[in-house]
């Protein structure tokens, strides 16, 4: 019985051993096809719940047990490698953690690409000690130095974005957008939004497909399929539409054993049905290379894409073509060494309003994996230094495909696989608007008897604090116009040939909401030499000469001209009606004339500039009496007035 039971016991050994070395080959040739996700699958079957730490438990093993210790060290390392290279970087964490432990000197990029798993699950202070102590460790292979460095560079670049104030809230698009495995690259044309993704509602579930989805009706999506679809099992996807909605640049794609053919595709709408999509020509599908992810711009003059062909700068770059009118390449041009790098550019896409080129790029600094950059194209057809977006818009790990939706102010939209173990999703981007920190200031001056616009009147724009001055001259229609900061004080001096200067405080703006800011009118009061001008309200008590306290701020009035026309000296009359003696209304007129020039002195104004004169009743504007002899009392309240002149201009 007892050897019946061994021999059963050997029997099952032996068939599981055989079949795990049966999903290890199959798992071994997924991985040496790129198909990692499928041998990812096949390595975990073949190490049938078998880790090193298991076995690592038992404390003697003979020779026979020590290689299969080692198998096992291989298989977890391998399918660390597959989760990794399929972007499921949890379970690959703990993969690799585990050959560390018991297999380190075996796999040495091991702890290199745990401290790059720890990174993209945003364990930041963990990734930074496992990559110090893997550049440690490699001191004399300069090869791992410089891959430790790099993927160092790039987790303290993610530790220093994590503290930053977010600029922009991301959040993934639910609704039509979510499909069941993954979706990406929107584009936006004719009030609809193309996408792709797959789904388990398409005959071939497992290719990727455009979808387009109604934009004021995102609950429903429909698969956009083409003639020749059920020809051959083909990705498509990468939809991008010039702003008639009639050209649709695409990309097709297929696995030929160990590569991916990809090439780009146009297709034209009919204004029923979209044709089946033609090749573009050698200018774009360069013989025995690849093209993919166009983007074509709204006026569907140029397009730009990913190639590896010859020519360029190295790995995947970013080239531009020319359109006909037909929408055909008409060349192609590499974007040169100041966007591209010796690795993979991806997805590139021109914001036309900002002259911005947004791409994805490995080979910068990053947050790690594909980061978000953009450069802005200059008048001489050059570029300036591709800058990092930074977080929110870039996470630690993969993200493309930035998409702005003109149509929706402070709207866009990216693809990242932030919150997937596997698979890209389309996020919202909304983003604070900038706050403004200048504005247009506009406004009119007007003749302050007339309220006709003035023209050519001179206008001074001061900073306050750094005395910098703008001037303009105002139009026809009395208009001036400056350009102004925000939280900033300026004062607007006003001048013009007979009229009074004027100086006026424009207090600091908190915020700017709009691109032009509207003053109120200002006007001008005009002047003549010799002219009396009449002050009015100034009132005194009764028989007195005590200014009442009212009649301070008119005199304000008559302070401010004296300080914003510091040339000009003035006369100060006060006048009275005829009912009293003569030299009784010369004495009070007099004192009261003193009384106001006393009060412009107390604020400052010199004594030289203004002078006090009174005229009793000898300047008369109105008759005291009516031509029947009766009073004139209307009159004799025109006569009671205070004056000023302009006595000369210095």
């Amino acid at each position: 019985m007892k050897n019946y039971l061994l021999m059963l016991c050997l029997l099952i050994a032996g068939t599981v051993t055989a079949q795990n070395k049966a999903f290890k080959t199959r798992a071994d040739k997924a991985f040496a096809e790129k198909d990692y996700a499928t041998a990812a699958f096949y390595y975990d079957k073949a190490q049938n719940g078998e880790t090193i730490t298991k076995q690592g438990k038992v404390p003697y093993f003979s020779k026979k047990q020590r290689f299969a210790l080692s198998e096992i060290a291989e298989v977890n390392y391998q399918l660390a490698e597959s989760y990794r290279l399929s972007n499921n970087y949890a379970q690959a964490e703990e993969l690799y953690k585990e050959v560390i432990e018991g297999f380190e000197a075996s796999y040495p990029m091991a702890r290199l690409w745990y401290g790059v798993c720890l990174r993209s699950n945003n364990k930041l202070d963990q990734a930074e000690g496992q990559l110090n102590l893997f550049i440690g460790a490699s001191k004399d292979n300069k090869q791992y130095t410089t891959m430790g460095n790099n993927e160092l560079k790039d987790c303290l670049f993610a530790k220093q974005q994590s503290k930053l104030k977010a600029t922009a809230s991301i959040v993934k698009l639910e609704s039509s957008f979510s499909t069941d495995e993954n979706d990406f690259a929107v584009s936006i044309s004719d009030n609809k939004y193309w996408f792709t993704g797959t789904s388990a509602l398409v005959k071939n579930k497992n290719l990727n497909h455009i979808f387009v989805t109604e934009r004021d009706s995102l609950s429903k999506k429909t698969n956009l399929s083409f003639p020749d679809d059920a020809k051959l099992p083909v990705h498509s996807g990468t939809p991008s539409l010039d702003s008639s909605g009639k050209k649709m640049y695409l990309t097709k794609w297929y696995k030929e054993g160990d590569k991916v053919i990809t090439g780009i595709y146009l297709s034209k709408y009919s204004g029923q049905n979209w044709s089946n999509p033609y090749k573009l020509n050698n200018f774009v599908n360069a013989g025995g290379a690849n093209a993919m992810q166009p983007f074509v711009t709204p006026d569907g003059k140029y397009l730009y894409f990913i190639s590896n062909r010859m020519g360029g700068i190295g790995g995947n770059d970013i080239w531009m073509s020319e359109l006909d009118a037909n929408g055909m390449p008409l060349n192609a041009v590499n974007m040169g060494n100041k966007i591209n790098t010796g690795a993979d550019e991806n997805t590139p896409y021109y914001h036309q309003p900002t002259k911005r080129l947004i791409f994805s790029s490995k080979g910068y600094v990053g947050m790690g994996n594909f980061d978000l950059y953009e450069s802005t194209a200059k008048g001489d057809s050059s570029w300036t230094v591709p800058r990092n977006m930074g977080a929110p818009y870039n996470s630690t790990k993969d993200d493309l495909y930035y998409y702005i939706d003109d149509t929706k102010e402070g709207t866009a939209y990216l693809s990242s696989d932030r919150e997937s173990d596997c698979c890209l999703n389309l996020f919202k981007v909304t983003f604070a608007k900038p706050e403004r920190q200048s504005a247009i200031f506009a406004g009119r001056v007007t003749d302050c008897e007339t309220n006709v616009a003035l023209s050519d009147v001179r206008v001074e724009l001061i900073d306050s604090l750094t005395k910098k001055i703008q001037i303009c001259t105002t139009n026809t229609t009395g208009e001036y116009q400056f350009k102004i900061g925000l939280k900033k004080n300026y004062l607007l001096r006003l001048e013009k040939e007979g009229y009074f200067s004027k100086v006026v405080l424009i207090p600091p703006f908190q915020s700017l909401k709009k691109d032009t800011l509207r003053n109120a009118d200002i006007c001008l009061q005009k002047f003549i030499v010799d002219k009396p001008i009449v002050i009015e309200n100034v009132l005194y008590d009764f028989n007195k000469a005590i200014l009442k306290p009212e009649s301070l701020v008119v005199l304000d009035g008559l302070v401010s001209i004296l300080t914003d026309n510091p040339k000009i000296r003035i006369e100060l009359s006060a006048h009275t009606d005829s009912i009293g003696p003569d030299l009784y209304n010369n004495k009070l007129s007099q004192q009261r004339a003193q009384s106001c020039v006393d009060y412009i002195i107390s604020m400052g104004i010199s004594t030289y500039r203004i002078a006090a004169k009174g005229y009793g009743e000898t300047r008369p504007v109105q008759p005291n009496s009516l031509p029947n002899g009766k009073d004139n009392r209307e009159g004799r309240r025109l006569n009671r007035r205070t004056e000023f002149k302009v006595l000369s201009i210095n």
